[in-house]
């Protein structure tokens, strides 16, 4: 089948997002850097500086923080370990950290190394058997006072799993916890605000819903844990004064600047803008409801075909993406081969195959690929 749109066939937002024209802008965005930087005058950090602070602008006003709470970060599991390395230590030493079982790997590779160095001792909440996420219930069954800290995931990348932050949080709020999310596969679709729960941190990426580069991780710390910081990785950039070169009289910044630390990486925070204007333009429910359109009908067809869900099916309590599990004799890079040669690209985590539309997905590209679902069904609809 030819898809007559460009993109119709994508469902891969839970990797990376598209939106028209991103090819065009993001290159614009790069040229203009690269005449900046290349030019042998004095304006280049003027220029980057500026770029740098409009994607802090937008991604403040995307998730409803308080200027001078978030900065940029690598990656999501660069900015956890910046944040845990600047809690004051009674926060960790002798407590548990509470995660679940299907939070983000990266993050819980990262949390495993450091239990022994920062005191704490890694609790992380399994999946029931034959489960395809960590149940909200089963986490607060696991969360008492002896809990220094949770990190949750609002949406799971292997099931689009949406936890309830409201009763997480809340129950946060009643053992004295502190509580953080990742919110990268959840952001710029599902709506999300700091303070709507207040949660006490908040890490991301720019690169899935929101279309952005990879390298463009944010870090929001709110108050007042923010002032009880002292972050580890520090350099020049963590004061309040980046050129104040005195060795002895280092301070930290009085807001979340004390997170950033030697010369600051601009490129991928610089390429997102576009991404992240372009999204900010975008009516949010117009986004969601597309997504929700497509996901319904992903699932209706899924029923149809015989293929077992492995994500919640009231659309409330899920993310942007659909995944089926697929029978073991299913060749899944077969199929998404196969997929990809008709313009239509997916991809899988065993036999999980991950489904996530967005605002270029069409009709022809759901067409196409519920089609080549049907063909390898074995089951009429």
């Amino acid at each position: 089948m030819e898809l007559e749109l460009e993109g119709a066939g994508y469902f891969l937002y839970h990797s990376i997002g598209q939106y028209p024209n991103k090819a065009q802008e993001l290159s614009a965005a790069l040229q203009r850097y690269a005449e900046v930087w290349g030019t042998p005058n004095d304006s280049q950090w003027p220029f980057v500086l500026t770029q740098q602070s409009r994607f802090i602008e937008l991604w403040t006003a995307l998730i409803g923080a308080e200027a001078g709470t978030l900065t940029t970060a690598s990656n999501v599991t660069g900015a956890l370990y910046s944040l845990i390395g600047a809690l004051p230590a009674h926060h960790l030493r002798g407590k548990r950290l509470l995660v679940a079982g299907d939070c983000f790997p990266s993050l819980h590779f990262l949390l495993s190394g450091l239990q022994e160095r920062f005191g704490f001792t890694l609790d992380t909440v399994p999946l029931r058997p034959g489960a395809s996420w960590v149940e909200d219930e089963d986490v607060i069954a696991r969360w008492d006072e002896t809990v220094g800290l949770a990190l949750l995931t609002h949406a799971s990348s292997t099931s689009s799993h949406l936890c309830d932050l409201q009763a997480l949080v809340a129950h946060a709020r009643k053992t004295g916890s502190l509580v953080g999310v990742d919110v990268t596969q959840s952001v710029g679709i599902v709506p999300y605000s700091v303070s709507d729960p207040a949660v006490d941190f908040t890490v991301s990426s720019t690169l899935k819903w929101l279309c952005g580069t990879s390298g463009a991780g944010i870090l929001h710390v709110a108050q007042p844990l923010l002032e009880k910081c002292q972050p580890e990785l520090r350099g020049w950039f963590s004061q309040p004064n980046p050129f104040s070169w005195d060795l002895d009289k280092f301070a930290y910044a009085d807001d979340v600047r004390r997170f950033d630390n030697g010369t600051p990486s601009v490129i991928a925070a610089l390429g997102s803008v576009p991404a992240l204007e372009w999204h900010a333009s975008q009516d949010p429910q117009e986004l969601l409801a597309h997504n929700r359109r497509i996901t319904g009908s992903l699932i209706e067809a899924a029923d149809a075909l015989g293929f077992a869900l492995a994500t919640p099916r009231e659309a409330t309590q899920r993310g942007g993406s659909v995944m089926l599990r697929l029978p073991a004799e299913i060749d899944t890079g077969k199929l998404v081969a196969e997929l990809r040669s008709k313009a239509i690209f997916v991809d899988c985590r065993g036999q999980i195959l991950r489904l996530s539309p967005g605002n270029v997905t069409k009709d022809e590209g759901l067409s196409g690929l519920v089609a080549h679902l049907k063909s390898i069904s074995g089951t009429r609809a």
